[in-house]
């Protein structure tokens, strides 16, 4: 199966543009690995050679962002099946949403978060890890 991740407040604790704490995502990642699945790593962060001003109000200062993310996964020994796109998915749609057969994302409905701990709740990999076993993911 293919798995696509968000980053921030998923994977680690959510502190952009630095990278955020381990929250127990990574034994749960490998066994996902070691299970057969891949990963896709879907990430609103990107790579920027100048300064973004577009939303007022904020500024973000250039910066390897998403090589940060991918960076983490490196340093952890997992490894990524696809960077923001399903890798086979041009050859059969121009849609820009990665595919997968299911997503983990902080921001998704019914995800199981931990609040209180850091400045923006994260994803509570201990209950996911219980949603995977019984989805038959584990």
């Amino acid at each position: 199966m293919d798995i696509i991740l968000d980053f921030d407040g998923t994977v680690v604790t959510n502190e952009f543009p630095g990278v955020g704490d381990d929250i127990g995502a990574v034994p749960v990642l490998k066994e996902l690995v070691a299970c057969g699945h891949n990963l896709i790593l879907f990430t609103m962060r990107s790579n920027m050679d100048r300064p973004h001003t577009k939303d007022p109000g904020t500024t973000h200062q250039p910066g390897n962002y998403l090589t940060d993310a991918i960076n983490w996964f490196r340093q952890y020994d997992i490894p990524l099946y696809g960077i923001q796109k399903h890798p086979t998915q041009d050859a059969w749609t121009a849609s820009p949403k990665a595919y997968g057969h299911i997503m983990i994302d902080d921001k998704t409905v019914g995800c199981p978060l931990v609040y209180g701990k850091h400045k923006a709740p994260y994803v509570d990999w201990r209950k996911i890890r219980v949603l995977l076993a019984e989805m038959g993911y584990l």
